[in-house]
């Protein structure tokens, strides 16, 4: 299986991802022993509630330290110190200092993470998308909201382990209460994407809101769990407005995504970014970042 690399788009850079248990991913993902008879238990809810209820002890600060060493996090931008933190899961949804993620002008990142973009979703099909076929019905759970957002344009924000797990709205406007869909907890790792991106978007855990904005139509904001994530927590107040940059919510232990559709008509998504995605290859950006105009 090839490794994960991004290109970091401050600095042009190509970089190699190494995430955590690495190995296990592969065995998961890649090993046919791994999928048959590993992978179903992996993705149940209850092996990440329990692992979930283990972040939140304070035992779990222990781990912290080499975390941050390990994946090299930047704690300047913490509001917390390592030695304030309560929990290990305190410290994953840690909040930032306020000048840590400027607001950029235009449509903006909703989180860091790595960022494929789509001018239109069925754009999908022909990027990694093998076997069962990606479908928005199946991902939306709902046929109408699917027909009317069927040539949107579709953005998938992958947030790794060392990534920061706060996600805030990429324009103003005002949002809906979540639509919440039950489901597994499968990986978003690309190594899991590879051969099980259907899976992962249609079966996961996930919810999302309608962001209606004042000229741009109506978007689709869609948090998505994954293995080890026991919870997504919506911090915002529904049916009331809500500016460009405010937080949305944040993600409990694990990797996530953030998907989001949009008019394509009413947004011109930046070129870097789409080059890249029909290049194969993900955009790391941060909270606040310009985007798309």
């Amino acid at each position: 299986m090839k490794s994960i690399t991004f290109l970091d788009r401050t600095t042009g850079k190509t970089i190699t991802e190494t995430p955590p248990s690495e190995g296990l991913l592969k065995f998961l993902y890649d090993n046919p022993f791994g999928k048959t008879a590993v992978l179903p238990l992996a993705k149940r809810k209850l092996i990440s509630e329990i692992y979930g209820r283990k972040m939140n002890k304070a035992a779990s600060t222990k781990k912290i330290t080499g975390f941050v060493n390990q994946l090299g996090i930047d704690m300047s931008e913490s509001v917390k110190s390592i030695e304030e933190f309560t929990s290990f899961n305190d410290f994953f949804y840690r909040k930032l200092k306020p000048n840590a993620r400027p607001i950029g002008s235009g449509f903006v990142s909703p989180g860091d993470g790595k960022l494929l973009a789509f001018e239109n979703v069925s754009d999908v099909h022909n990027f990694f998308v093998k076997g069962r076929k990606f479908t928005l019905p199946e991902f939306l759970n709902d046929a109408n909201l699917a027909e009317k957002h069927k040539d949107s344009s579709m953005l998938i924000l992958r947030l790794a382990p060392n990534d920061y797990h706060r996600y805030h709205f990429p324009y103003a406007g005002t949002p809906s209460e979540m639509t919440k869909i039950k489901g597994h907890y499968y990986s978003v790792s690309p190594y899991a994407l590879a051969s099980n991106f259907t899976k992962v978007f249609c079966e996961n855990k996930r919810e999302y809101c309608l962001l209606d904005t004042p000229d741009k139509g109506e978007m689709v904001i869609a948090p998505v769990g994954a293995t080890m994530v026991g919870s997504i927590i919506e911090t915002y107040h529904a049916n009331q407005p809500v500016k460009k940059g405010d937080e949305m919510g944040y993600f409990a232990f694990g990797g996530s995504t953030i998907v989001v559709l949009v008019n394509k008509n009413k947004l011109t998504i930046d070129a870097d970014i789409l080059e890249n995605t029909r290049n194969k290859i993900e955009t790391f950006v941060k909270m606040g970042e310009t985007i798309g105009q």
